[in-house]
């Protein structure tokens, strides 16, 4: 038995990595343009960067200070996606759209609980 495949699956080899490519521009563009939450994480985690890279620490510290941070913004995409979609079901309020909407943000601000606890950590390790 043959399982349906998207048509949007059905790109192979090089094709396929261009395709995905521009998939990725069009979804950062998205998130810059319609997602203020996203540009103002944009902003923090470019001026955080510089600053773990001018930090006199070990290059895995800095892979650790700067990896936390962009873990904060690929839950900031998962949960624009995740509220893209909910509101392409249905703009109606729902107690579910709310679940996945709330349980979206809960995931952002976990990540965001986890960059300022490993900065912390790594701050406090190295200077005190």
């Amino acid at each position: 038995m043959e399982h349906p495949i998207s048509e949007f699956k059905t790109k192979r080899g090089i094709a396929r990595i261009l395709a995905a490519c521009r998939n990725t521009g069009d979804g950062l563009a998205w998130a810059w343009r319609s997602e203020a939450a996203f540009r103002q994480e944009v902003v923090l985690i470019a001026f955080a960067t510089v600053a773990a890279l001018l930090l006199p620490l070990s290059a895995f510290q800095k892979l650790a200070l700067i990896g936390v941070l962009i873990l904060v913004l690929i839950v900031e995409i998962i949960n624009s996606a995740i509220e893209a979609v909910v509101d392409r079901i249905s703009l109606e309020r729902h107690p579910l759209s709310k679940v996945a909407k709330d349980m979206g943000s809960a995931a952002v601000a976990l990540s965001l609980l986890l960059a300022a606890a490993t900065w912390a950590v790594v701050l406090y390790s190295r200077f005190f």
